[in-house]
């Protein structure tokens, strides 16, 4: 700082210093503009249930489902529990990947092997996984109306 030191300058920059720091927080917290970002298939996710830790490339995980107030993650073999709602996952995921099928479920599309009709107007969605054994996911008649915008 040069003297004599103007307060209106001082104040200005001050100012400019301040706000530089907010943004540089919520950018580390992984908000810009008060906004949550959202993970992309790329993102890794540590999950820990139990003893049982993982550390899983988000792309992998084909299912999300609600159970209470948990969410089941199904991804290779495994399908361990998350204490969080669905809902919250949903405002982080990236809506061109992952799909709300339903209340109780968001769907990888990149899993789907087939969709077919269902009762009154929905749509069943078969999902690939590894053990041969497909998931089988209805796709409300809600969001059928809806994903019909796309």
């Amino acid at each position: 700082m040069l003297k004599p030191v103007e307060l209106s300058r001082l104040t200005e920059a001050v100012q400019r210093a301040e706000e530089e720091i907010h943004h540089q927080e919520l950018e580390h917290q992984g908000k810009v503009d008060g906004t949550t970002k959202a993970l992309s298939e790329n993102d890794q996710i540590f999950i820990k249930d139990g003893e049982k830790c993982w550390f899983v490339k988000l792309g992998k995980v084909r299912l999300f489902e609600s159970m209470g107030n948990y969410v089941r993650l199904h991804f290779d073999d495994q399908k361990p529990l998350v204490l969080k709602s669905l809902n919250a996952l949903e405002d982080r995921l990236d809506s061109k990947i992952y799909f709300r099928a339903n209340r109780k479920h968001i769907i990888n599309l990149n899993y789907i092997d087939k969709i077919e009709p269902w009762f009154s107007g929905g749509l069943l969605a078969t999902l690939r996984s590894p053990n041969d054994k497909p998931e089988k996911i209805e796709i409300s008649r809600r969001q059928v109306f809806a994903s019909k915008n796309y």
